[in-house]
């Protein structure tokens, strides 16, 4: 083959290969997707500890008695509600097991039998085991095919009640002995513990616990929503050096004070929202931004894409903001 030949072969090689990645390129632009590859960035995550075993606890290391428990769902592993063994469900029942004189509920939904097993033998212990709920989620729900666990405690003589309103009754916590707090995003069911992204935060404070069973007995007495008195007043304690403020929608004002709290951030803000769709406290992010802190977060994918998400408002202020990949939902709330 002439040299010319072997000339004119590359040049038509190369010309090809420029119209390839020339095609590539408008199908990268318009559809988004690459398909050679040729235009993946890597980029560098987030700054997120992942958390790889758990339930995972993070110990008090100061020195003093641990004060503070948190844990996180892992549906990656731990998803086996037969096997639950390594779950915040076996936790939770432990915590059941190691009452004394009461255990106070208010909790949105139900449906883990051996937690309902263990509050039968709590109540049969004699201690005193009373539970507020949803109606349409929690009682109604209950006579659904994987329910019946609030009519395993009525018939034990546990007291169960409901709000009876169209609003929801959303809380998760549960008072222990009046000495230890449970709280967190994870509702007390199989999704919520085995299939979703969830975290739990166990206070263990007398006080703070005397602020939670004020708003129990609110509940337990029939005062809900902009019903229930607010006694902001009275809840803020220091535990171990560490200043906590306990904060009850919609009586007092909590994402007013989440916003104030956002303005004061100095170095960095990282979230995990399930639902985000405040303006306000979004452009108190955007502009802690501007001003050069480091913002950054993760939302639940379905719920970032309805009309009323704020997930545009960050991304296009050029904040690095990510949906979730569980194919069930991220269901954490979550500011640091």
């Amino acid at each position: 083959m002439s040299p010319r030949s072997r000339s004119s072969i590359r040049t038509t090689i190369t010309l090809i290969f420029i119209l390839i990645v020339a095609i590539a390129g408008i199908l990268y632009i318009t559809t988004g997707n690459d398909y050679l590859g040729l235009f993946i960035v890597t980029e560098t995550p987030l700054p997120f500890t992942p958390t790889n075993t758990l339930p995972a606890s993070f110990p008090n290391t100061s020195g003093m008695p641990g004060w503070w428990e948190v844990y996180f769902t892992d549906p990656l592993a731990v998803n086996d509600p037969q096997n639950y063994i390594n779950s915040i469900e076996q936790v939770l029942i432990d915590k059941i097991n190691a009452a004394q004189v009461s255990i106070h509920i208010i909790s949105f939904e139900f449906d883990l039998t051996p937690v309902a097993e263990a509050l039968i033998a709590a109540r049969q212990r004699g201690l005193d085991v009373r539970w507020v709920t949803d109606d349409e989620n929690g009682l109604e729900a209950d006579s659904e095919p994987e329910g019946g666990q609030f009519a395993l405690l009525t018939e034990a003589g546990i007291q169960v009640r409901s709000d009876d309103r169209s609003a929801l009754m959303h809380d998760k916590f549960w008072i222990f002995d009046g000495e230890t707090v449970w709280t967190g995003s994870t509702n007390i069911t199989v999704n919520g513990i085995f299939e979703q992204n969830n975290n739990v935060i166990v206070i263990h404070s007398p006080e703070a616990a005397a602020m939670y069973e004020r708003e129990f007995q609110e509940m337990w007495d029939g005062q809900f929503g902009p019903t229930s008195p607010s006694t902001l007043e009275q809840q803020s304690v220091i535990v171990d050096g560490t200043p906590i403020h306990v904060l009850f929608s919609p009586e007092d004002g909590v994402v007013d004070r989440i916003i104030s709290f956002v303005q004061g951030a100095q170095t960095s803000i990282r979230f995990l929202a399930f639902s985000f769709t405040d303006y306000p406290l979004a452009d108190a992010m955007r502009q802690r931004a501007a001003a050069g802190v480091d913002v950054a977060g993760v939302f639940e994918k379905v719920g970032s894409e309805t009309e009323a998400a704020e997930l545009d408002t960050l991304y296009c202020a050029r904040i690095p903001v990510r949906q979730d990949g569980n194919g069930g939902f991220m269901h954490d709330k979550a500011i640091i």
